[in-house]
């Protein structure tokens, strides 16, 4: 097993949230909400971004999970210090759910190591008490 250096390797996800009510449809069971993110290399190394793995979970717990290479098109280099931002979405057949997953990394002396995307909740506005 290799020890990857988690100075050298790390790269920061933090994520918001926004319900979008304009193009969801509680009649159909329709919620729709778009997440931001940003990734920020905290480590030493230029890192690529590969590929995704998201693991989605509606209210009523039930899980899908996706798979894909980079992020909307790209596979994105991030430089010690730089950052990336990116828009993406979501559907879900209940009000809430959660989700979480990773990102796949290629730092520029070859080495491959995960970035942790933390679980975070969609929510309709009130739908949580």
């Amino acid at each position: 097993m290799t020890v990857v250096d988690e100075n050298r390797y790390r790269i920061q996800v933090s994520v918001k949230v926004e319900y979008l009510p304009d193009q969801s449809d509680a009649d159909n069971q329709r919620w729709v909400f778009a997440y931001h993110v940003t990734l920020k290399n905290k480590g030493k190394q230029t890192a690529r971004l590969l590929t995704r793995h998201w693991v989605i979970t509606d209210g009523e717990e039930r899980t899908r999970e996706v798979h894909g290479e980079g992020v909307i098109g790209e596979q994105p280099s991030i430089a010690p210090g730089g950052f990336y931002q990116y828009t993406s979405g979501a559907v879900l057949e209940t009000e809430v759910g959660t989700m979480h997953g990773s990102y796949q990394m290629l730092a520029e002396d070859g080495t491959c190591f995960d970035a942790d995307i933390p679980a975070f909740t969609l929510a309709v506005p009130r739908a949580l008490h």
